[in-house]
């Protein structure tokens, strides 16, 4: 299987460089026939610190070359790097005890009560390996084979970011207010 064989080429490749592989992603030929295969690596550091463009670029020119050498694909393809991101992939079970307490969206592959999608906060990873999401009706448990997808839903942030965008805001008019009553009234002729 081509993701098999491109893991192992990608993995210690990384490894190497200090990053660790998030999840790689290969598509094939488009539906009209014209568009370029893609392979899509997206890593991120072992340390922790934020992934930067020269980050990209590095890997990018290394597994260029590794992949030249090793050619696990026979067609033509477009290398594509980039980092997890704020709405990032949990494809890893220490995924979700690294994040637990985020929000997430969580897909299983067969339904439970009827339900597939779920969207709540990660409860962790208990003693049996089972994952845990509190949802808005009541955690639900799932193992990791389980799983479809999962991402971490960014929507929190982003709310919270709005929100003291909005508090920001009414500040600077204040402020801006208070600034233009002081210069109203330091304008005042006594004379």
């Amino acid at each position: 299987m081509v993701s098999e064989k491109l893991n192992k080429i990608i993995k210690p490749t990384l490894n190497d460089l200090g990053f660790s592989l998030v999840r790689v992603r290969f598509s094939g030929v488009g539906a009209d026939g014209k568009a370029r295969s893609q392979l899509q690596i997206m890593a991120e550091p072992i340390e922790s610190r934020e992934m930067t463009v020269e980050d990209c670029t590095l890997i990018s020119r290394q597994l260029a070359a590794v992949l030249d050498v090793e050619d696990p694909i026979s067609e033509a393809y477009q290398l594509e790097v980039s980092s997890p991101g704020m709405d990032r992939p949990l494809t890893r079970p220490a995924d979700f005890t690294r994040f637990s307490g985020e929000l997430a969206k969580v897909s299983l592959l067969q339904a439970r009560n009827g339900q597939k999608r779920f969207r709540g906060r990660l409860g962790g990873v208990d003693e049996d390996s089972l994952i845990h999401l509190d949802t808005g009706t009541g955690r639900v448990s799932f193992a990791f084979e389980e799983i479809d997808t999962a991402k971490i839903d960014p929507t929190e942030f982003f709310s919270t970011l709005k929100q003291q965008l909005r508090r920001d805001e009414k500040k600077n008019k204040a402020k801006d207010a208070n600034v233009q009553g002081d210069e109203a009234s330091s304008e005042i002729d006594t004379g």
